[in-house]
């Protein structure tokens, strides 16, 4: 072999190593070889089965609770500085009313607002010198809001990755200012269990109820208040308690609107069985949540502790003595139930409420069948090239066939060792790619074939073939790059997954026509003298 050509051959010889070995790793038994190398190839969700799921956050329950939160700190703020007020209150998600503060301190009250919460904007109530209206700043809220979907996508993969599923994928979803999540759990086959996991707030608030609070419906309740709820209490609803082991009695309370307690100040939470031998959940606080947990039960003794899980009141327990860093939630759980419930706290708390925009379900007889048609439809267009460049361009076309065949390996090794999921339409760009692959080679051979009409020499012929061609090639595959690079920026799931084959495809292409070709028709012609060439 001339020595010009053979840094080339070692070259493209440790290049087919390199692919070998990302394909199907190092060498074993041949059971093992192809176990490794259905290991090593990822599929997507439309060839693994599994749900795809678009969520929409709620961002405004962020607001509402960041605003309640607020408004107790405030509350407590007066107190502490003995500025007397007649009623702080939500107005909306964004906007905080206080009443009636103390002419006298008005100005204490003012400087209070102002430096202690910077995030609110103070300007005078409407009609009223001695109240404030507090409106949160716009870019305080788009931080929540935007807080609210980073912690809900977090607190999504810490649920997924409980109940084992492989290579999610989890992200935002859409612009920005959409509020989506886009959920992909690739190999999922109990879809309802998963789904209500995912979409469960598993809001956790311990709220205080008055003992005469508690009603037998919800115009009973009202009846009560004469139709109006007061400020700074809710009506919620409990679950549906059964009595005798059939009749099931409904229980309507009048709570505190600001929780005592959150899922945030949860440290564990974990299945159990309640005194009676029921499934149950329990839960241990963390130290902050302890003290005031410590504090508020101490405080009141002989009422009603609502435990409040999604806006629904599981159990309401009187206080008998102060607890400080523990408890249990009971309720009418099954064991499952009382399994996920505990997965669900343990993870956290959803921040905000979602919807489902969309799903899908595929199964995995649809992804096997998916594989298999792929397969075939890559096949018969191999063969169908194949014969095609043999029988029009004869020895030729079996060049071009072997830098088809090897730009196929590398775009598989390629996929491999950037851990690239096979989909659907990256099936579609493999069937794609063998059309494409074999269009350089046709234009090199055409130029080849020009020089050779021309009257030059074989040698001569195949060198200038494949300077002129080579111009042509590169602007085709860059252009065509180009654009596929816009389709993976700006493109989710399935066309991404079409993007990721076409461009590594493309750059295989580069290699395999230019380099490889090149180097077998050189090799050909160095082992003798040929005055024609089967093209």
């Amino acid at each position: 072999m001339p020595r010009k050509l053979r840094w080339r051959f070692f070259a493209i010889l440790t290049v087919v190593v390199l692919c070998v070995v990302g394909i199907v790793g190092l060498p074993g038994s041949g059971e093992a070889l192809l176990q490794n190398l259905s290991d090593r190839i990822r599929l997507g969700l439309d060839l693994r089965g599994g749900m795809h799921l678009i969520l929409q956050v709620n961002t405004g329950d962020a607001l509402t609770i960041e605003t309640d939160q607020s408004v107790e700190r405030i509350k407590r703020s007066f107190r502490e500085q003995e500025i007397s007020f007649g009623e702080v209150r939500r107005r909306d998600a964004t906007h905080i009313e206080i009443l009636e503060v103390d002419p006298d301190r008005l100005a204490d009250g003012r400087a209070m607002i102002d430096e202690g919460y910077p995030a609110w904007q103070r300007s005078n109530l409407a009609g009223s010198s001695d109240s404030f209206l507090l409106s949160l700043r716009p870019e305080v809220e788009g931080q929540i809001r935007q807080s609210a979907v980073q912690e809900a996508i977090q607190r999504i993969r810490n649920r997924v990755d409980e109940l084992g599923v492989t290579e999610p994928v989890i992200q935002n979803h859409g612009p920005v200012t959409e509020y989506q999540i886009l959920v992909q759990l690739p190999g999922v086959d109990d879809s309802v269990r998963v789904r209500e996991i995912i979409k469960s707030t598993a809001l956790l608030e311990l709220k205080i109820v008055e003992p005469q609070d508690i009603y037998p419906s919800r115009a009973a309740a009202l009846e009560q208040y004469n139709g109006v709820i007061p400020a700074g209490k809710e009506l919620l609803q409990g679950i549906p308690q059964f009595r005798d082991g059939s009749q099931a009695t409904q229980s309507w309370y009048v709570a505190n609107r600001s929780a005592a307690i959150t899922g945030r100040d949860l440290r564990m939470a974990r299945p159990q069985n309640d005194q009676f031998g029921r499934p149950a959940v329990g839960f241990s606080l963390t130290n902050d949540g302890a003290r005031r947990f410590e504090r508020i039960t101490s405080e009141n003794i002989g009422k009603h502790l609502a435990i409040v899980l999604d806006g629904r009141v599981q159990s309401a327990p009187v206080i008998q003595d102060r607890i400080s860093d523990s408890g249990e939630i009971t309720g009418s759980f099954t064991s499952q139930e009382a399994n996920d419930l505990a997965l669900v706290l343990r993870s956290g708390a959803l921040p905000a409420s979602m919807d489902y925009l969309e799903e899908r379900t595929v199964g995995a007889s649809l992804g096997v069948d998916s594989i298999r048609q792929g397969i075939m439809a890559s096949l018969i267009g191999l063969f169908g090239v194949a014969l095609f460049m043999v029988t029009y361009y004869r020895l030729s076309g079996f060049i071009a066939i072997n830098a088809l065949l090897l730009n196929l390996v590398i775009l598989l090794a390629a996929m491999v060792y950037i851990s690239a999921t096979l989909t659907l339409p990256g099936i579609a760009g493999v069937v794609l790619l063998i059309g494409m692959a074999v269009d350089s080679n046709v234009l090199i051979f055409e130029r080849i074939k020009e020089e050779m009409w021309a009257g030059k020499t074989v040698v001569s012929s195949v060198g200038t073939g494949f300077s002129k061609a080579i111009l042509t090639i590169v602007d085709a595959n860059v252009t065509t790059v180009v654009a596929v690079l816009f389709l993976f920026l700006f493109g989710t799931g399935p066309v991404k997954g079409f993007a990721v084959v076409l461009f590594w495809g493309l750059l295989a292409n580069l290699f395999t026509a230019i380099f490889v070709s090149r180097f077998i028709f050189e090799f050909i012609l160095s082992r003798r003298r040929r005055e024609s060439l089967s093209i």
